[in-house]
C-alpha cells in the first residue's frame, strides 16, 4: 500500500509539472519584450540595436561608467535579446526548472516531490512574479543569476560537517568515537571535477550578481571556511580562489562610476533623518509584505521541524544568515523593489525545503499533507499565470 501510494504520488507530481511548465510557457509567449528590455536591446548610448557579442561587451562597457555595475546579469540579459523572443521563453522555463534543481542540491532533498515543490514554490511564494520571472529584464537579474549563486553556494556548503555539533574525528553526541565518524566523516568531501578552474567564473559570476545577493554569497563561503577550520576540516585552495574572485566580483559591481552617476541624477535631497526612516520603512515593507508568505511557511515548518525533533543544522542555519543579510543589505540602497526579495526568499525556500524533507524521514504520514501544502501554494502561482493570460487575451475584463 506505500508503494502505491508513493507511485500516485509520482503520477500525480510529475503531471503537475508538466502543467506547470505548459503555463508558464505560454504566459511567457503571451508577455513581450517590455520596459527595459526595449532599450537593453540598444547599444544604451545610442539606438542602435546590439547584434553580436562585441556590441554587448561595448554596451556594458558604457553601461559601467554611466548607468550601473551589473555588468555580467545585464550583458546576459543582452544576449537573450538578441537570440529573439521565442528563444527567450523557451530558457526562461528551462532555467526556471534548472533554479528548482539548484534549490534541491542546496536542500539535500534530490525526490520528485521536492522538485515540484522547488518550481512551484518560488511562483506562488513570490512579491512579484512577473517582474522578477516573467519580465525578460528582471528574469535576468533574479531568476537567472540566483542559479548561478546556488552554485556557488552549494560547492561551498557540500563541504560543512552534517551538524554543527560534530565535526572532522570529534564523536556524535550520545555516540563514541566510530559513531562520530558515521554521522560527520572524518575524511574531505569528494571534490567537484575542475572545480578549480570553473570556481573562478562561477566566483565571479556569484559577486557580480546584484547588490544584496553578491556580498552576501561572499560573506557566506567566507564563514564556511572558518567552520571547516574550526571542525579541523581543510580549507581547499579552490575555496580561496572561489572567494577571492566573489569578493572580486562584488567590488566590481558596487564601485562601478555608474552607480554613482546614477545616484547623483536621482538624489531626492530629502535630509538624513528623512531617509533613515524611509529605509527602515522600506525594510519593514520587505519583511512584513514581499517576503511574510515565505517567513509564513518558513514558521510553520521550523514548528513542524520542532514537534518531530528535526534540528536546524548549520548548512540550514547558514542559509538563514544569508537570508537574513540579503535582506539587511537594501537598507544601504535608497529603493527596495520588491523584486529584489528574490533571493532572499529562494534561500528561504531552500530551508523549508530541507527541514520538510528531513521531517518526512522521521514521520512518513507527514508526506501527503506536506504534498498538498504545496499544492495549495502551486495553485496560487498557476492562479497568478492564468489571470494574466485572461487579462491579455480579453477574457477577463
Amino acid at each position: 500500500m506505500k508503494e502505491t501510494a508513493r507511485k500516485r504520488m509520482q503520477l500525480a507530481t510529475g503531471a503537475l509539472l508538466i502543467i506547470l511548465g505548459v503555463i508558464m510557457y505560454m504566459t511567457h509567449r503571451a508577455l513581450p519584450f517590455m520596459m527595459d528590455d526595449l532599450w537593453y536591446s540598444t547599444m544604451l548610448s545610442s539606438e542602435e540595436p546590439v547584434s553580436s557579442l562585441g556590441d554587448v561587451i561595448a554596451a556594458q562597457i558604457w553601461h559601467y561608467h554611466n548607468w550601473g555595475g551589473r555588468s555580467m546579469t545585464h550583458g546576459l540579459l543582452q544576449l537573450i535579446l538578441i537570440a529573439g523572443e521565442r528563444v527567450a521563453d523557451l530558457l526562461n522555463v528551462a532555467v526556471t526548472f534548472l533554479l528548482a534543481w539548484m534549490i534541491c542540491l542546496t536542500a539535500e532533498e534530490r525526490r520528485l516531490p521536492v522538485f515540484f515543490a522547488a518550481a512551484a514554490l518560488p511562483l506562488g511564494l513570490n512579491a512579484n512574479w512577473m517582474m522578477s520571472m516573467f519580465w525578460q529584464s528582471g528574469a535576468a537579474n533574479y531568476l537567472y543569476i540566483t542559479v548561478f549563486i546556488l552554485g556557488f553556494l552549494f560547492c561551498y556548503l557540500r563541504e560543512l560537517p552534517e551538524s554543527a555539533e560534530c565535526g572532522a574525528g570529534k564523536p556524535a553526541p550520545g555516540g563514541g568515537e566510530q559513531s562520530g565518524r558515521a554521522e560527520c566523516g572524518t575524511g574531505q568531501v569528494k571534490s567537484l571535477p575542475g572545480i578549480a578552474l570553473w570556481i573562478i567564473p562561477l566566483g565571479i559570476l556569484a559577486g557580480w550578481s546584484n547588490e544584496n545577493m553578491g556580498p552576501t554569497a561572499w560573506i557566506l563561503s567566507l564563514i564556511v571556511m572558518c567552520a571547516l577550520k574550526k571542525y579541523g576540516r581543510k580549507v581547499r585552495p579552490w575555496m580561496i580562489l572561489g572567494n577571492i574572485c566573489c569578493l572580486f566580483g562584488s567590488i566590481m559591481m558596487i564601485a562601478a562610476p555608474g552607480n554613482f552617476v546614477r545616484s547623483a541624477e536621482t538624489k531626492d535631497g530629502k535630509g538624513l533623518l528623512w531617509q533613515a526612516y524611509l529605509r527602515c520603512y522600506s525594510e519593514a515593507k520587505g519583511a512584513m509584505e514581499y517576503l511574510f508568505p515565505t517567513l509564513l511557511a518558513l514558521a510553520l515548518v521550523l514548528v513542524l521541524a520542532r514537534c518531530v525533533g528535526v534540528a536546524v543544522n548549520l548548512r540550514n542555519r547558514l542559509l538563514l544568515l544569508g537570508a537574513l543579510l540579503s535582506w539587511g543589505a537594501m537598507i544601504l540602497s535608497p529603493h527596495y523593489p520588491d523584486r529584489a526579495s528574490f533571493g532572499t526568499m529562494t534561500l528561504l525556500i531552500c530551508v523549508i525545503l530541507s527541514l520538510a524533507g528531513k521531517a518526512v524521514e522521521r514521520r512518513k504520514e507527514l508526506a501527503w499533507p506536506l504534498w498538498w501544502a504545496v499544492v495549495l501554494i502551486w495553485c496560487r502561482g498557476m492562479y497568478f499565470c492564468c489571470e494574466r493570460l485572461g487579462l491579455i487575451w480579453g477574457w477577463i475584463v
